[in-house]
């Protein structure tokens, strides 16, 4: 299942899950959305801290499903941080099916996507998020547009980087994936389900946030999963501006160990460019030639 497109004017409703919204933080970003003729709509709690570190759960989940319920929203974006999970049990995912909207987020919204797409079927972008309009590289805008904008058509994920084969081979799947430590949290919850027959994974880590160590070890409770079956490719993200030999060897044995293909690309995650990736849509990897095309992603 997959929302319809923004039309110019149309409004994108923002949420804030993971932190407590600053109004000089977001005031750029609202501005950035605002130049390329869209309406902000800002959730009721937005601002609130009812818990110190974020509004309640519950609270942060109403904001959600008003955004969704609201039929004045096309589109909802949200950042990252801290605690998202904390919302998926109050999340009305029939809503969702419902008043299917076009939804992205990145980082700490893995757990938030991947639960909608598991429980809905909708196809969700893992990629873009409030925070990419801060200071809009002409890349960044135009995966917005092949992804989220009347007009466009999203058929391949454009390369912006040099990429690099660390396993070579071709495969099918359906896209899912996110921040490597979340992503290896979610296999197990409730809210998340694989049911299809094969899965291209895509993963992103940052040196802000972890170590090669720990990615390892992620990587490793991963590929120690039943989902482990399915996956017939991996995608990874960028991890800093000098990618470490000893990450890539990491990967090259992991595709190795399953022979699949593995693709590494600076092209999405926590770096400077924000490539997106449509969580549930099927598409065909192919890491020696460095591309990934999608199929039927409208």
């Amino acid at each position: 299942m997959q929302a319809k497109r923004l039309k110019q004017n149309g409004t994108i409703g923002i949420f804030c899950p993971s932190h407590v919204a600053l109004l000089e933080n977001y005031a750029m970003q609202i501005a950035g959305i605002e130049r390329m003729g869209y309406k902000v709509k800002l959730s009721k709690n937005f601002y609130k801290d009812t818990w110190g570190y974020t509004a309640s759960a519950q609270e942060r989940a109403d904001d959600f499903n008003a955004l969704i319920a609201d039929e004045s929203v096309d589109a909802i974006l949200f950042n990252g941080g801290n605690g998202a999970a904390e919302i998926l049990p109050y999340i009305d995912y029939n809503n969702i099916g419902r008043n299917p909207k076009r939804i992205g987020s990145y980082s700490d919204g893995t757990s938030i996507l991947n639960a909608i797409h598991s429980q809905t079927g909708l196809v969700v972008y893992y990629g873009t998020a409030p925070g990419s309009f801060n200071d809009l590289r002409h890349y960044d805008y135009m995966q917005f547009c092949t992804h989220f904008v009347e007009g466009y058509r999203a058929e391949k994920f454009n390369p912006d980087s040099e990429r690099k084969t660390l396993y070579s081979g071709q495969c099918e799947g359906v896209l899912i994936g996110g921040y490597t430590t979340l992503f290896a949290l979610m296999i197990s919850n409730k809210y998340f389900s694989f049911n299809e027959q094969g899965y291209i994974l895509f993963l992103e880590s940052h040196e802000r946030h972890s170590t090669i160590g720990i990615t390892a070890g992620e990587l490793a409770f991963i590929e120690q999963t039943p989902l482990m079956d399915k996956v017939k490719g991996i995608i990874f993200g960028h991890y800093s501006v000098e990618t470490p030999h000893n990450l890539l060897h990491c990967l090259e044995r992991f595709g190795k160990r399953h022979n699949i293909p593995v693709l590494y690309t600076d092209d999405f995650g926590h770096g400077t460019r924000h490539g997106i990736l449509p969580i549930g849509t099927k598409a065909r990897l192919d890491s020696d030639n460095h591309s990934v095309t999608f199929f039927n992603c409208q």
